[in-house]
This record gives structure tokens, C-alpha cells and sequence, in this order.
């Protein structure tokens, strides 16, 4: 049966609610996400989030009879909650602060070769935060009954219940096993397998609304809340279901995360910030990431997507762009992002999506993604001339292009009726090109990069 599902998206940069009818995009609203200073470290802005949602849910409720709710949030960002409320603050994962535990906390992370979770930096590990809440809040801590992923905790305030959920729990933590499908030494080591609640299916209801939520939207007392998804794993779901492995999905926005299907684990490398994610059905997934929307835009200068003309320029300039310029992410994190050579102001962002498009082929090609169609999902999908050079630097290999900015809200709607009777969305395929002088500029670009320690 047809019903209208609300999805709370909350990512790094905005918070968004979403409509959606079997697929279809029928309303949304979205807000800038803030990150707040101060003490005891700095924090997701999760009241000024919560109001904007309550506000929307209210705004949507007028014109639109919800019947469901799912929550998806990004990666790395978990809750200690207590009995009625958070008792600590969720962690800004790019609090550097964190890494004054390193020495300690390095003696308890299990090795890569049981949690395929490489160490990153700053809050990235999920287990890395839990532990320095507890060793530097230790009277905040004390206060907590649960610690959830960041989807569940937006599940738990909707609905009071609360739950674990795999795909959060598996997210380059430290806190899972991907292979073994449990909790990994590291809960047993830091003592917090109390604070774990019952395991629960991203799709599974948990029960509904609260009273006073309803009261507060209007929305109908009955409403249920489902459990909720990393926002990667949302991205996913739509070409679980209409696809044959083995394929690769790149889900872009400000990570670049390669999640491909089908593909052997023994390739992953935590020197190349490649690892396992964890699907909704509990299986491991390989992946590979960087920051590569926010470094599109530092190197860009801004916003906006270049013609393959401007590609060429570039490539004829012989102008390169080496990594890294988040500080955090992909197989050069800590070496500080450099462009070489002189480009035009209309051309940068031409240099940045060759340089994306480049670090993307150099991951899929340490992943050994070498076979299978490439997807991309996201940001980066509006980007032509992202995908077309992507194409033309692995030409064995179809690319596609999934033209919605809605695509992981849209796949987190999914979890409301799963797996989905109605038809997904195919994304479109993106025709081969030849781009002058790519292989020598990706051959010289490799060469340099390869030289990076």
C-alpha cells in the first residue's frame, strides 16, 4: 500500500526533511547543520535541529497525511543518552582535540585485520570518541543508560525507544566485526557493552511517536518510526535491490564514499583509507572514501561544474593538483594539499574535477573495483564532466549518472517498506568520451602522487 514517508536527513553540512510516496519526491525543507563550540568539546547544534524538524513535520502535516518516519544521518557522530535526554553532547567528528587520548586509546583498538576500520583522524572512529567521553567527561558519562549511533538517536527522541543498528555500528568505529557480523574487543575493552541496547534492522518499527510529538505536528498519534541508516548505506540501498553485483556506488556530497558490491575484502589497506562498511542486511561491504566535495571546493574557489573544454585546457596546461586538501580522508590525509602550475580562474574547477575524478580512480583501483558498473549518486552526479572523465579513465568499466540531489533521503525512505514493491529509478548512463591528453596527465599525476610518503 501506497504511504507517505517523512525522511530526517542529517548530514555534516544540512539537515533536510523529505516526502516521499513510493520513491517520489513530494516535499522538502532544508537547513544549514551547525556545529557548536565550547565545552566540553565541540558539538552537533542537535535543539536547533530538532526544532527545524518538529517545524517541518508541522509544515508538511498540513498538506501531507505521513505515514512513517525514518531517520539517516552521516557516519562517525553517536549519542549517550539517559533517561529523557542526551547526556553528553554529540561529538563534532573533526574535533582534533581527541587526539591527545591516541596513546591510550591506541592499546585498545583492535587491528585492522578484524575491523577492516582504519585509523583516521581526529573523531572518525566512533569507538575513539566513546573512549575519550569516558576517559575526559567521566561525570557526563556516568549519567548515560545508552550510546546510540547518530541515525538511532533521532529515532529514539521520536519514538523512546532505544536501539543499536549495523550499518552505524560498522561505520569505521573500531566498534565491529564486519566478517564475524558482532561487537568487536573494543566494547569489552572500554567496559560499554552495558551502555549497547538491543540490535535492531534499519527497516524494523520501533514503535510509535511520542504523544507530545504528535500533539506538536499533528501528525497522527499512530505514526511509526523505523530504526534509520547510516546515510552512506541509504545511498545504497535503491541499487541493492535493481542491480547484480558486482557494481560499485560512488555516494559524493562532502565524502566521496566508494561502496562497491561483490567485491573481495583482501584488496583494503588502511594506509589507502580503504575499509569495510556494513550493509543493511549485516554484510560486509567494500569501501573506499575522501573528502572530496569539500576539497572540490577548495580547489575550485566556490561552486559551479566546468565544461570538458575547460578539462582540456587544464590537461593541455599540464597544472596538477596533488593531495590533500581536507586533512582529513583518502590514501594522503596527512600531507597538505598543493596545486602545481599556474590555471586560469575559470578553470579551477575544471583542476578540481580532474582532480576528483583522479583520486576516485586511484582508490578503485587499489580497492581492485575493476570489473562492474560505477554509479554515481550525489554531488558529483550533477557534474558531468566528473563523470565523463571518470568514464574515460576506466573505459572497461560503464559508468552512470543518478541525477538526485534527494538520493540518500530517497533510499532511506526505502526502509519503510522493505524491501520495496514499486520500481526504482534507473540512473542514466553516461557515453563514453575520449578527453585529449587524459592518460599522459593521469600517468604524470600518478607518478607524483606515488612519491608521496
Amino acid at each position: 500500500m501506497s504511504q507517505t514517508v517523512a525522511v530526517l536527513d542529517i548530514g555534516k553540512t544540512n539537515v533536510k526533511l523529505a516526502l516521499f510516496d513510493e520513491g517520489r519526491l513530494l516535499w522538502e525543507k532544508s537547513a544549514p547543520n551547525r556545529v557548536l563550540p565550547g565545552s566540553p568539546y565541540p558539538h552537533e547544534d542537535v535543539e536547533s535541529g530538532w526544532s527545524f524538524f518538529l517545524d517541518a513535520l508541522r509544515e508538511a502535516a498540513r498538506t501531507h497525511r505521513i505515514g512513517a518516519i525514518v531517520p539517516t544521518a552521516h557516519g562517525a557522530a553517536g549519542a549517550l543518552i539517559g533517561e529523557s535526554n542526551l547526556a553528553a553532547p554529540v561529538m563534532d567528528y573533526e574535533f582534533k582535540g581527541i587526539d591527545e587520548i591516541e596513546p591510550d586509546y591506541a592499546k585498545l583498538r583492535p587491528p585492522f585485520s578484524q575491523s577492516l576500520s582504519p585509523k583516521l583522524p581526529a573523531g572518525l572512529n566512533l569507538g575513539r570518541q566513546l573512549a575519550y567521553q569516558k576517559w575526559r567527561c567521566p561525570d557526563l558519562f556516568a549519567k548515560a543508560k545508552h550510546f546510540v549511533g547518530y541515525p538511532q538517536y533521532w529515532a529514539w527522541r521520536l519514538s523512546g525507544v532505544a536501539v543499536s543498528e549495523v550499518t552505524t555500528l560498522g561505520a569505521h568505529g573500531d566498534l565491529w566485526l564486519p566478517r564475524q557480523g558482532q561487537v568487536s574487543s573494543l566494547v569489552g575493552a572500554l567496559d560499554v557493552g552495558h551502555l549497547l541496547p538491543p540490535m535492531r534492522r534499519a527497516f524494523d518499527p520501533l514503535g510509535p511517536i511520542q504523544p507530545d510529538i504528535a500533539a506538536a505536528t499533528g501528525l497522527a498519534p499512530e505514526t511509526p518510526v523505523f530504526c534509520g541508516i547510516h546515510d552512506s548505506n541509504a545511498s545504497l540501498l535503491p541499487y541493492l535491490v535493481s542491480r547484480q553485483a558486482p557494481f560499485t556506488v560512488l555516494s559524493t556530497g562532502t565524502w566521496v564514499i566508494l561502496m562497491s558490491v561483490g567485491l573481495s575484502l583482501d584488496q583494503l589497506d588502511p594506509r589507502d583509507d580503504t575499509l569495510a562498511n556494513v550493509d543493511v542486511l549485516g554484510r560486509p561491504i567494500a569501501c573506499g572514501r575522501f573528502m572530496g566535495g569539500r576539497e572540490y571546493a577548495v580547489i575550485a574557489g566556490g561552486g559551479g561544474n566546468p565544461d570538458i573544454d575547460a578539462i582540456e585546457r587544464v590537461i593541455a596546461s599540464g597544472t596538477i593538483a596533488l593531495p590533500c586538501f581536507s586533512g582529513q580522508g583518502g590514501p594522503y590525509a596527512t600531507t597538505e594539499g598543493v596545486v602545481r602550475g599556474e590555471v586560469a580562474a575559470r578553470d579551477r574547477a575544471a583542476l578540481a574535477t580532474l582532480y576528483c575524478a583522479l583520486v576516485s580512480d586511484l582508490l578503485l583501483t587499489r580497492m581492485g573495483a575493476t570489473i562492474g558498473d560505477l554509479i554515481v549518486e550525489g554531488t558529483f552526479a550533477r557534474n558531468r564532466p566528473f563523470c565523463q572523465t571518470l568514464g574515460a579513465l576506466r573505459p572497461t568499466q560503464r559508468v552512470f549518472g543518478a541525477e538526485d540531489a534527494a538520493g540518500t533521503a530517497r533510499g532511506a525512505a526505502m526502509l519503510a517498506q522493505w524491501p520495496p514493491s514499486y520500481l526504482i529509478a534507473e540512473p542514466s548512463p553516461i557515453a563514453p568520451i575520449s578527453i585529449s591528453g587524459l592518460d599522459s596527465y593521469r600517468k604524470a599525476w600518478t607518478a607524483t602522487v606515488d612519491r608521496i610518503v
